[in-house]
């Protein structure tokens, strides 16, 4: 009889970034190092944190203006999307050269294909993570935190489990130890929703879930989690896909002038402008922002926003430029001159998921969605634009008379 060889577990890699936009701060500016940091001045509300700022009770979310009042120490910065978005490939690209297979799953995060490569590189799985951390830490000055493990599902329970400047694997005869003591709520692709009913089945740990039996998880769940339970199983499912990333999550647009102004009209016209330009981004990924976000930079620094969710998720600017007009004001001061503006279209889902209101809205977004793709395909044919709207014609006019150097077209990735 033939002898059978056994089929090699796979190595799936899971790195994670260590507060990753505050990460990129102190890598720019040593200076911040091991100091309370946040970012999200511009959106109104913490969007990164360090572990000094954590470590004092702060959470993603928070108000910006209630943290100036609580925590007057610590400091808030704006986001700056461009260098997240070059760090964040430079970091990619050093996975890169040591594996061929790696999947960008957020700004921050990738998996990695590793099954095999320890004999082609003469290194044992954790050398090369190791090696993938060191390099990572001396060339761009970040911290990560790796896991490996059998699966995806599993890898990333392993990058979880230490952090900051974490690397742990998960291998098949311990993934029972890890899984008892990981909650629920914190395994990838289980939600509050479900975790809050596994819990009433007192379900409250992976390992309580991944001992169920198939047929009690085909009986109670939908595939999705099935899938899951396979991959804490050790079972692997989940394929590395190393097709680079084409979808937006995010999309922010931002403009500075010079000189600094207080005309309400030309603000409004750069506002304008952005949410055009925002819009024609995400028209192309075929997507509709749920929320909107609009700021105005003052000549001191300081970011005034306003956010708005949508009842009618949309990708063309009318409605939303109706938006920015009716809540201008809470954002604008007669006195105060102004240096930069910007909007953020976010919360993005595809086209077809879309709902609209209850009193035909969507009708009216409808009619408009179809104009704008006839003025994209002719932008298309004739490399240019074509058309803009009047609302963001002084904009455009106003360009001449000079402006800082840097446009940014700052496209947040995959958050």
């Amino acid at each position: 009889m033939k002898k059978t060889i056994p089929k090699r577990p796979r190595v799936i890699l899971h790195m994670d970034g260590d507060a990753f936009f505050v990460g990129v701060e102190i890598a720019k500016n040593p200076k911040l190092l091991g100091l309370p940091v946040v970012t999200g001045e511009e959106r109104g509300i913490v969007t990164a944190l360090s572990y000094e700022a954590k470590a004092m009770g702060i959470t993603r979310g928070f108000p910006i203006f209630k943290l100036k009042k609580e925590f007057p120490k610590v400091l808030i910065l704006p986001g700056d999307y461009k260098s997240y978005e070059e760090y964040s490939t430079k970091m990619f690209d050093i996975v890169r050269r040591y594996a061929d297979e790696v999947e960008e799953y957020s700004i921050d995060e990738c998996f990695a294909e590793l099954t095999g490569l320890d004999k082609p590189l003469k290194m044992s799985y954790r050398e090369i993570a190791e090696r993938i951390k060191l390099e990572i830490n001396n060339e761009l000055k970040l911290s990560i935190s790796i896991g490996l493990g059998p699966t995806k599902c599993l890898s990333k329970v392993a990058s979880k489990w230490e952090k900051p400047d974490g690397l742990t694997v998960i291998e098949i005869p311990s993934i029972k130890d890890f899984l008892s003591k990981t909650p629920i709520e914190k395994i990838w692709g289980i939600g509050r929703r479900t975790s809050e009913f596994l819990k009433l089945w007192k379900i409250n740990t992976a390992g309580e879930f991944a001992d169920k039996s198939l047929p009690w998880i085909k009986g109670n769940l939908s595939k999705p989690y099935q899938v899951i339970w396979y991959e804490l199983n050790g079972v692997s499912i989940l394929k590395v896909d190393p097709e680079r990333k084409t979808t937006y999550s995010s999309v922010q647009k931002t403009r500075t002038f010079y000189p600094p102004t207080n005309d309400s009209v030309f603000l409004l016209s750069q506002i304008s402008k952005h949410l055009e330009e925002a819009c024609r981004k995400v028209r192309h990924y075929n997507l509709v922002p749920k929320k909107i976000s609009f700021f105005l930079k003052s000549q001191e620094f300081r970011y005034y926003s306003f956010e708005v969710v949508l009842e009618a998720p949309t990708n063309t600017p009318e409605g939303l430029i109706v938006l920015a007009r009716k809540y201008f004001n809470n954002i604008y001061r007669k006195n105060t001159f102004y240096r930069a503006t910007g909007v953020s279209l976010y919360e993005l889902v595809p086209e077809e998921v879309k709902q609209g209101d209850l009193f035909g809205g969507m009708i009216t977004t409808n009619k408009f969605e179809t104009i704008h793709k006839q003025i994209d395909s002719l932008e298309k044919k004739f490399g240019k634009r074509v058309i803009h709207l009047a609302s963001s014609h002084n904009a455009k006019k106003i360009k001449t008379k000079g402006s800082d150097s840097e446009d940014l077209n700052r496209d947040l990735l995959f958050l």
